[in-house]
């Protein structure tokens, strides 16, 4: 029973050739995504380990940012296909300094509302306002007239506190 020797699968190859073979071996336009690479290594290799889904993202970030994949569009290609679109930094890129320079367009009207005139002419052009006239208040039921009301809310009105004999 000691002779008895267990069939193992063959190891694997590193997960960078495995990647590199799967998108030469899909052979996109568009390039490969992650779960077509995942798929085909599956297919080829047969059983994979448990912790197969990280260690490929794991390796798929690793050789994006050494240069040896481009990933755009949520797909990777070969660095160093032909067909593989150019690759841009990240962020607006910057402005051409030999670039010529813009002549400013002029709005139809500014930004933002407008100022007022300061000529008494441009103000006697509008016709004048109405002064407020308040009717009179009303007389109380015990004679009297009501105190006016002024602005805002009324203060909180606090009961008198008995005093203690």
């Amino acid at each position: 029973m000691a002779t008895e020797e267990v069939a193992k699968p063959a190891p694997l190859p590193p997960y960078p050739e495995m990647i590199l073979a799967a998108i030469e071996a899909l052979n996109e336009k568009a390039g490969s995504n992650k779960s077509a690479i995942s798929k085909h290594i599956e297919g080829k290799y047969g059983d994979m380990p448990p912790t197969h889904g990280s260690l490929l993202t794991a390796h798929l970030a690793r050789m994006k940012e050494s240069g040896e994949l481009i990933f755009l569009k949520n797909n990777y290609f070969r660095a160093d296909a032909p067909d593989a679109p150019p690759k841009r930094g990240r962020g607006r890129p910057p402005k051409d300094p030999n670039a010529p320079p813009k002549t400013p367009t002029t709005s139809p009207r500014p930004r933002g509302r407008p100022p007022k005139a300061k000529d008494p002419e441009a103000a006697a052009d509008k016709p004048p306002k109405k002064p407020k006239t308040d009717p009179a208040p009303a007389p109380a039921a015990d004679g009297s007239t009501p105190a006016k009301r002024g602005r805002g809310r009324p203060p909180k009105v606090r009961p008198a506190e008995p005093t203690a004999a």
